[in-house]
């Protein structure tokens, strides 16, 4: 048994490192196995179960998330929440909606920067994501863990990199069939209904629609800058992603 397990994680490790998108892969491999061995996902039973568990994933997340009114108070581990809220997600739905669009839009946006760009590109505008969600709500004792900030970065980035890749899309109003439209129609519909949603979000638990719109902009905007022309290709798949968690 063993045998069979480490055998597999050499072949995981040996398709990553012969991919071209080895940051992406690493990062989805990452979040995942942080989600796993915390108590969010509810596996291990060394935390609890019922109220005992809920206490344990809130003093989690107030950890390893951002806490907007104590991030502006001058502590140097406040300061680094932003960044290690990036690989904490409140539940198995977050966790799944954030990497299956991480899988889809990351890997052509890496192989255009390169891999030491993208990450420095990935971590960076996730940051700067929280960071302005933190300041717009400096009040708000709600802790903000997820990667949606990030991953908002990459979709304004893949939009100005491949505006013409086509992407596939779930209407409801047609019944969920899917449906293939242009990134430059799908992803600026979504960021339109990011906007629309946060203004009427309130302080309480539930998605931080403004770090969407924050990493979308930043993202957009530095592949505008950095890159020039957009990238011609022929196609792309993937919906818009999971929103931001506040536990």
């Amino acid at each position: 048994m063993i045998r069979k397990w480490s055998a597999s994680i050499v072949r995981a490790g040996r398709s990553v490192r012969g991919s071209s998108a080895p940051v992406t892969y690493s990062l989805i491999a990452l979040c995942c196995a942080v989600f796993l061995a915390g108590p969010a996902s509810g596996l291990s039973p060394a935390y609890g179960t019922g109220d005992e568990l809920l206490a344990v994933q809130r003093a989690y997340f107030r950890h390893w998330g951002v806490i907007p009114a104590e991030l502006f108070e001058g502590s140097g581990g406040s300061a680094l929440t932003p960044a290690t809220a990036l690989f904490v997600h409140g539940s198995w739905v977050h966790l799944l909606g954030n990497m299956l669009f991480l899988y889809v839009f990351g890997a052509m946006t890496e192989e255009r920067m390169g891999r030491v760009q993208f990450i420095l590109f990935y971590v960076g505008c996730g940051y700067l994501a929280l960071l302005g969600y933190a300041a717009a709500n400096a009040d708000s004792e709600q802790s903000l863990v997820g990667a949606s900030g990030a991953i908002s970065a990459v979709l304004g980035a893949f939009l100005y990199l491949f505006p013409r890749a086509r992407v596939t899309s779930l209407l409801p109003f047609l019944f969920f069939l899917p449906v293939r439209f242009p990134a430059w129609i799908v992803l600026p519909f979504w960021a339109a209904l990011q906007w629309l949603a946060a203004g009427r979000a309130s302080d309480g638990p539930g998605v931080a629609y403004l770090a969407h719109l924050v990493g979308f902009g930043l993202g957009f905007c530095y592949a505008s800058v950095r890159y020039g022309r957009p990238t011609r290709v022929k196609a792309a798949p993937a919906p818009a992603p999971e929103g931001e968690n506040q536990p």
